[in-house]
């Protein structure tokens, strides 16, 4: 019995010192570990944080990310519905293309003026070319357009001033693995990475914002002479052009004798514009035109306000052609190898059928210089007809 009585006394005791110490516990913060959240907090709690890190990258991307703080706090009460909301929104703007999330996600911080720099020669002048994925890949137009440059006359030195201006993260990183002064000219929501065959796809939008970036080098001071790369250079083509002339030199898929004369049909493959304030009003003349002629290329429109003649606000920009016997092209090229300076594959239609009698050009100019080099250049000149040439 008195068994009994010690262990009933004694869980007693146990009972009280328990709930003592489970109250002490309890006002002291303490208590049982906490059970996991219900899944819906979870995933509101993962959705929070994927929302953060969406707005990181869309303002990377946006080159709007704002320079870190060191001193930064906490937000105020009332500013966390506002975030809230903002997250949310910028999870809706994180939704992109299948293409573009397996493109480089974030373009990298890129300074157009330095490259511009580095890349200009004395007289403030770059060369420039755009390419794309398609146009980039290995064998494709920009190995034969490189490849050019070291077999023409006194060209080899001219891709020094080359700005390469990629239009897709393929094209970009591609660049970069030949080239030293590449620029990526993103633009959020379009994709230029395939063929963009003639007035199909994105075709006219790529064209017109290729327009738009010419426009932003002028302005940044520089002179530029593009050239599409499906150009082949031969020899240099500035002693041909003179800035005193004209300030705005195109060339042509077919020349009508005169330089000067708006019966020309305009091609912007092969392209001189020096800056100054003329040429920039000029730009922006034809940028605005394109609201006029809806669904037109930049060549198109070029061509119609050279022929109405410009506004008076517009300035004097003076325009001329380039001889295709200089610059030549599958619309119309010279036979004499000894005065080519540039063979574009225009006129034709399909990457493979211009990639097809590009290269037959080059085999011949290597030919032709082949045959200079023994004094036997008689009864010489292109191979045609091919796949585009006629």
């Amino acid at each position: 019995m008195k068994s009994a009585t010690s262990l009933l006394l004694g869980a007693a005791l146990a009972t009280v010192f328990f709930l003592l110490y489970t109250s002490v516990r309890r006002d002291l913060g303490g208590g049982p570990p906490r059970s996991p959240p219900p899944q819906w907090a979870q995933e509101q709690g993962t959705a929070s944080t994927a929302a953060a890190v969406a707005r990181v990258v869309d303002g990377a991307e946006q080159g709007t990310l704002p320079a870190r703080r060191e001193d930064a706090v906490a937000p105020r009460e009332e500013e966390t519905d506002d975030a809230a909301a903002e997250q949310r929104q910028d999870q809706q703007k994180m939704v992109m293309p299948t293409r573009q999330q397996q493109d480089t996600a974030v373009a990298p911080h890129q300074d157009l003026a330095d490259l511009l720099r580095r890349a200009a020669m004395a007289d403030r002048t770059v060369l420039m070319t755009a390419i794309n994925e398609a146009w980039a890949a290995p064998g494709s137009f920009l190995d034969l357009f490189l490849e050019s440059f070291r077999h023409g006359e006194g060209t080899e030195q001219l891709v020094q001033h080359l700005l390469m201006v990629a239009m897709d993260g393929k094209a970009f990183d591609r660049c970069n693995s030949v080239h030293p002064f590449c620029y990526w000219f993103r633009v959020d929501g379009m994709d230029f990475a395939g063929e963009q065959s003639y007035m199909k796809g994105d075709y006219l939008e790529m064209m017109w914002r290729r327009n738009m970036f010419q426009q932003t080098i002028l302005e940044l001071g520089y002179n530029f002479l593009f050239t599409d790369v499906d150009i082949l250079w031969f020899r240099s083509p500035f002693p041909l052009i003179s800035p005193t002339e004209a300030q705005l030199v195109m060339s042509s898929d077919f020349f009508v004798g005169d330089p000067n004369s708006v019966g020309n049909f305009p091609n912007g493959g092969l392209l001189y514009v020096k800056s100054c304030d003329s040429t920039v009003r000029f730009y922006k003349h034809w940028r605005s035109s394109r609201a006029r002629f809806p669904g037109k290329h930049e060549q198109f429109v070029f061509d119609r306000i050279v022929k109405e003649g410009l506004p008076a606000h517009v300035g004097t920009t003076r325009v001329q052609f380039l001889d295709t016997d200089y610059f030549g092209g599958f619309c119309q090229h010279g036979k004499d190898l000894g005065k080519i300076c540039t063979m574009h594959a225009n006129c034709c239609v399909g990457l493979q059928n211009k990639l097809f009698d590009l290269r037959n050009v080059l085999d011949d100019w290597k030919t032709y210089k082949a045959r200079v080099a023994v004094g036997n250049v008689e009864h010489f000149s292109w191979r045609v007809p091919g796949r585009c040439i006629h």
